[in-house]
């Protein structure tokens, strides 16, 4: 399934994500997987089956193949694997523009280094999360930076081309949101509404009046 996370700054959307990763553990209670407490796990073999692209992603001074190869190390010279990725992020057509191509510097730590613009990095932050053969992949708003078209397109994408993968989003655009087959909503570190988009207007609670509030600004 693809499953969204939404709510308020500081309701605990990405506090969620990292305890899932196990980037924190929690003070009480547990975090299950198939009845099992992740804290079972290894956490190298826990973490090797998320994929997740955080807002403050990083920016690599590497070549743009080297920065979406780095999403799974074993894949730095599988051109097709990283190709394949970049085209479902939309990279592709930011990286085919460069003089460079793939073999492009990105940054400007070293010379002939190309800057890109936020929103391309963002594209090749998600195709470094696409390389990866996770099992889940989490996206922590990584297209704030790009117009709501964009987001709306690469996420309409994505959701076709990860069938096979569970995905945990969180966005405050509801455009986004409306897409997935079930929506969480959080408030102060609770869950306090779970359902689809339909099921969740139908309720007319927290969802609900979020949702008209953006609404009526693109009216």
């Amino acid at each position: 399934q693809t499953i969204a996370l939404v709510g308020e700054n500081g309701s605990g959307k990405t506090t969620l994500i990292k305890l899932l990763c196990r980037l924190y553990d929690p003070t009480s209670g547990s975090i299950t997987f198939d009845g099992n407490d992740l804290r079972q796990f290894l956490t190298e073999d826990l973490r090797r089956e998320f994929s997740v692209i955080f807002q403050d992603f990083a920016q690599y001074s590497m070549t743009a193949k080297e920065n979406i190869g780095m999403g799974d190390t074993r894949k730095l010279d599988d051109m097709n694997q990283i190709r394949a990725a970049a085209m479902r992020s939309g990279a592709d057509k930011v990286i085919s523009s460069l003089a460079g191509g793939y073999d492009t510097m990105l940054g400007k730590w070293f010379e002939h280094g190309e800057q890109l613009s936020y929103g391309e990095w963002q594209k090749v932050a998600l195709a470094r999360a696409m390389v990866r053969d996770s099992q889940i992949i989490i996206l922590d708003e990584p297209t704030s930076s790009m117009d709501a078209t964009a987001e709306y397109e690469i996420f309409k994408n994505f959701k076709e081309l990860a069938t096979d993968k569970t995905t945990i989003l969180i966005s405050h655009r509801f455009s986004t949101v409306r897409m997935a087959d079930c929506i969480y909503v959080l408030a102060t570190g609770k869950i306090i509404e779970h359902g689809s988009h339909d099921e969740l207007i139908a309720a007319n609670g927290k969802y609900s009046r979020m949702f008209e509030m953006q609404a009526k600004a693109y009216r």
